[in-house]
């Protein structure tokens, strides 16, 4: 995409993005959405990096065979899958910290980003998530874990997708999930902000994957109005730079500090092959191949 887009500069740090910005480009990274993308390999985990991967969601909307996703907190704790990450799961987040890469907790349950957060050395990423206080849907996160993201000095990206956004408390009244407005992001924002504070908050949009998003929104051309809409709520220069770039970009900094602390650490080689523990019969995987018994 870099190739075919001059505005465009692939970068793998988070001073590559400073130096793409002053060169008047954007900076793009390499991220994984989706922890089944490894296979559960660690070597996989290094090749992405050394391909140039720098984030991976440890989930999306099923279950890795070591880490529970978002839908298992519609579930009784006794129904819950792993209740959190395996053991497994918990050397990921290790190895992941080693290599720099970040860490990002959209997508997955309560119990995950509670421990990660607490086993991390790095500071962690949402990446596209909203404020659960006020759209009580279990894809964005609640006031509990925003207050030990602002501990753990982490990031909450605020995503677009309406169904995340218009939902009870905030259900606009004669509407569905699939609108939202612009208001209600900036409350969104406002929110993160106030709870998890101005060096917390970023914006996620999410426009690559959601197919409904708000109206004044649709796409980054209005992301001057939003900023209007912020100033008009007292937001200030300093905290619109962090909202923009300087709160993701300190993140990144920090993991790759964190990398930097851990060089001598040595890799980790383990694995989970498919014919043991949470790999038998494991759904949650991206095929790059048909694998036998497959259709062409």
């Amino acid at each position: 995409m870099c190739d075919k887009y001059d505005a465009f500069e692939f970068v793998d740090s988070s001073e590559g993005i400073r130096d793409a910005f002053k060169r008047g480009k954007i900076g793009g990274l390499i991220g994984i959405e989706g922890g089944h993308s490894m296979d559960s390999h660690m070597a996989v985990l290094r090749a992405l990096y050394a391909l140039g991967t720098r984030y991976m969601t440890i989930t999306h909307s099923c279950n890795t065979p070591w880490s529970d996703n978002w839908l298992m907190d519609k579930l009784p704790k006794s129904e819950r899958e792993f209740n959190g990450l395996t053991n497994f799961g918990r050397d990921i987040i290790k190895e992941m910290n080693r290599l720099g890469m970040i860490i990002d907790l959209s997508h997955v349950s309560v119990d995950v980003m509670k421990q990660v957060l607490e086993l991390s050395e790095a500071p962690v990423m949402f990446s596209h998530t909203s404020a659960f206080t006020l759209c009580n849907h279990y894809r964005n996160v609640n006031d509990e874990v925003l207050a030990i993201v602002k501990d753990k000095k982490g990031v909450v990206m605020v995503g677009f997708y309406t169904k995340y956004i218009n939902c009870p408390p905030s259900l606009i009244a004669g509407t569905n999930d699939s609108y939202a407005n612009l208001t209600q992001i900036a409350d969104n924002l406002d929110h993160i902000k106030n709870v998890c504070g101005e060096d917390c908050v970023g914006l996620g949009s999410d426009f690559d994957g959601a197919d409904t998003v708000p109206e004044g929104l649709e796409d980054v051309s209005k992301f001057p109005d939003l900023i209007v809409e912020l100033l008009n709520r007292g937001w200030t220069d300093d905290q619109i730079k962090k909202l923009l770039g300087e709160n993701i970009l300190r993140v990144f900094k920090g993991v790759e500090d964190t990398r930097d602390k851990l060089s001598k650490r040595l890799p980790d080689e383990s694995s989970m092959p498919r014919d043991s523990g949470g790999e038998v019969n494991n759904t949650c995987r991206t095929y790059v191949h048909n694998p036998p018994g497959r259709e062409q």
